[in-house]
């Protein structure tokens, strides 16, 4: 390692004499550097040119300090300037570092005897009694640090000194910024990739509660096993040093950040727990009010921050090329992260270790430049049943593949089925969508026929109809499938689609039922050589029966609960109504607003998704988008118009009387998806599913109306208020 390289100091820092300089610079040749992720740390002897400067006789051990260059951005900083802090403590805190020297990159620290912790007790085993009484006496200590002696904190800190929840918040909008939006342009991709939203640590904030009034006080903010130094002496018995993340606020943040960095055994925290308590009562009795109920927020809050920093280390960490070690150490360690993380972040439908690796490996291959694993990743086995397409030579897939693992977070779209990422490559006049399958999707609504299939049916059949191209079909890295998809959002694959979210205007509906006709011309018979057969609505409700049948047993034993019929019940009552017979077409299947891209041309709107395409009545189209999308009275009769001047008759007869059992059945399906949804928690980062279930108990009272059931009193069920929250 060569040695450190120090910046041009700050304007007005006080110019060092060349032997102090010299001093660091020779650091790394004279000493065995130590220290975390944001410092490397030298003990040095002090050598006869810089006793004097220093104030220590020649041959004392110093500690010389020196800001790695290339650390990630992963810690929230409350002040630059360390030595402020020991300047603050010292006098209240014995035998901590005192700065002798300070520049820009670097500080020169007193050297304190004594080994560290973890040399003695590594993470994970149990602290000795006495230690954990001396460490909550510290913490207590820092309580009696004057704030006047402190640096001023930042701008956008609580006015009111003891307002937790305030505190609370403003750590969880400093690690947004400082951490996550800090490392996005490098890592947003893969955060988007593994299912953690940009806005996670945002609506984290917003959750947070009223909590307990607490005194603010001085907290060290990163007291683990390797920042405690046992003294040969005994005297203290633990020594506290590396206060560069030291901040001002609810001394619970402290007790929490302690008791998950210092990876106590769980039996170990009520103890830990107890002494802090005990200690604190006598230095700052208020600092313990509302322990018990809030220590967890703050606890949550730790979890949910280290995930960006685990992440980024673990990715980091990977070899070039990544061997299978180096790769599976990564993945044990993104997954344990985004466990801890689930519950605080709201994260629903963690990607498995199979599923991560790829990730990994993709992130990692697309910053070789085209050395080391890139060449694997190119690498991929073409599916025969898809050509290579004229326009998406198979060259153009590789480049795809290569470029994949470095999309920005802007173009990653984690939906409820699929992870795309839409990419440019040189040579290509528009973006592409690499389009994988997200693994242990539980998806209760079957499809039933190949998306690739349906794609290449719509783009051979020549009809108006507005849809992906499908440019590719393949296995690549562990056999994993991909397709390659023309991207249908805005030219420039930049911006994110626009979906009709709030319903469609006029000259969309136009538009869409103009597609819908459409597709009534597309050969289905090469899709679905039985289609036609049978009655589609006794298919249908056996489709629906099937799905009650296999739901969990807790979402069946709510759904009873609440009213909902069995399956055999179920059965029963749908076979009641019988819908004439219409000219079978092919049917998207699932057309919210989510499946629906604006665009600027005659089409008004791009169909995607086509993984629930159906081969069936096209009155269950129209209408099932009716049930799924805001649509006005008014938006509804011009559709139905529409439809039924440009269809062939056999393709809309009796639709008067029929449209209403449709629209009757998708309510009955929604009030069984939504609780299973809600009771699973599967899909509900999508937003099409985060709407449907916020409605749900409208939902539910329609579905148990229309089936002729009585209505339950939900207010006063415990169950369903825990889900509607």
């Amino acid at each position: 390692m060569g040695a450190p390289s120090l910046p041009r100091r700050h304007p007005g820092e006080r110019a060092w004499p060349g032997a102090i300089s010299a001093f660091v610079r020779g650091a790394a040749e004279r000493g065995v550097a130590s220290g975390g992720h944001h410092n490397r740390n030298y003990v040095l002897p002090v050598t006869e040119d810089v006793r004097h400067l220093l104030g220590r006789d020649p041959g004392t051990s110093v500690t010389v300090r020196v800001r790695r260059g290339d650390a990630l951005p992963v810690v929230i900083r409350t002040w630059e300037d360390e030595s402020a802090i020991l300047d603050a403590i010292k006098g209240v805190l014995t035998h901590v570092p005192e700065c002798l020297a300070k520049g820009d990159g670097y500080a020169i620290h007193s050297y304190v005897e004594g080994v560290p912790l973890s040399s003695v007790c590594e993470n994970g085993r149990p602290v000795d009694a006495l230690l954990v009484k001396a460490l909550a006496g510290l913490l207590a200590q820092m309580a009696q640090v004057r704030r006047e002696a402190l640096p001023p904190l930042p701008a956008v800190w609580p006015r009111n000194d003891k307002d937790s929840q305030g505190f609370l918040r403003t750590l969880a909008h400093l690690a947004d910024r400082q951490i996550r939006w800090a490392n996005w342009s490098r890592f947003g991709g893969l955060f988007a990739a593994l299912g953690i939203p940009e806005d996670a640590l945002t609506r984290f904030a917003e959750k947070v509660p009223v909590m307990a009034r607490r005194p603010y006080s001085l907290l060290h903010a990163d007291l683990h096993r390797d920042n405690l130094i046992m003294s040969y002496g005994g005297g203290p018995p633990l020594i506290c040093v590396d206060f560069e993340l030291a901040t001002y606020g609810d001394p619970l943040h402290d007790l929490a950040t302690h008791l998950v960095r210092m990876r106590y055994p769980s039996h170990q925290w009520s103890e830990v727990i107890d002494a802090w308590a005990d200690a604190m009562r006598i230095i700052r009795p208020a600092a313990v009010n509302g322990l018990a109920k809030d220590l967890r927020h703050y606890i949550a809050f730790e979890r949910a921050q280290s995930v960006y920093p685990d992440v980024m280390r673990a990715a980091d960490s990977l070899h070039a090329p990544p061997d299978q070690k180096s790769l599976d150490g990564a993945t044990a360690a993104v997954r344990r992260a985004l466990e801890a993380a689930a519950g605080p972040l709201g994260l629903r439908s963690l990607p498995d270790e199979g599923e991560i690796e790829r990730i990994l490996f993709r992130w990692r291959g697309a910053r070789d430049d085209g050395l080391g694993p890139s060449a694997r990743i190119r690498d991929w086995h073409q599916d025969q049943r898809v050509p290579e397409h004229p326009d998406f030579p198979h060259s153009a897939v590789r480049q795809a593949l290569s470029a994949e693992g470095a999309t920005p977070a802007s173009r990653v779209f984690k939906g409820t089925g699929h992870l795309n990422s839409v990419v440019r490559i040189p040579g290509i006049g528009f973006p592409v969508v690499v389009r994988r399958k997200v693994a242990n999707v539980c998806r209760r609504e079957r499809g039933f026929l190949s998306e690739h299939a349906v794609l290449r049916a719509i783009e051979l059949s020549r009809v108006g109809v507005a849809a992906p191209k499908l440019l590719a079909l393949g296995t690549g890295y562990q056999g994993e499938q991909f397709a390659v998809h023309t991207y249908e959002g805005p030219a420039d694959g930049e911006d994110p689609p626009d979906h009709p979210v709030h319903g469609l205007l006029p000259h969309e509906a136009d538009r869409l039922v103009d597609q819908l006709h459409a597709l009534t011309r597309v050969g289905y018979k090469e899709l679905d050589p039985a289609a036609g057969e049978g009655d589609f609505y006794g298919w249908l409700s056996e489709q629906l029966v099937l799905l009650v049948e296999e739901l969990p047993k807790e979402s069946q034993q709510l759904a009873r609960l609440f009213g909902l019929p069995d399956a055999a019940r179920l059965r029963q009552i749908l076979s009641r109504h019988v819908v004439s017979r219409r000219e079978p077409a092919l049917l998207h299947g699932d057309l919210n607003p989510w499946n629906l891209v604006r665009r600027g041309d005659r089409h008004a709107l791009t169909i995607i998704d086509w993984e629930m395409a159906v081969v069936g009545d096209p009155l269950y189209d129209l209408v099932r988008h009716m049930h799924l999308t805001p649509t006005r009275p008014e938006i509804r009769d011009r559709m139905f118009r529409r439809w039924q001047k440009l269809l062939a008759p056999g393709h809309t007869v009796d639709w008067q009387q029929d449209w209403r059992v449709y629209r009757w059945i998708e309510i009955v399906r929604s009030a069984y998806v939504d609780l299973d949804r809600l009771v699973t928690g599967a899909s509900l980062d999508a937003p099409n599913v985060r709407r449907a279930v916020d409605s749900y108990a409208m939902t539910l009272a329609a579905a148990t109306a229309s089936l002729g059931l009585p209505t339950r009193r939900l207010s006063a069920n415990p169950h369903l208020a825990r889900a509607l929250v």
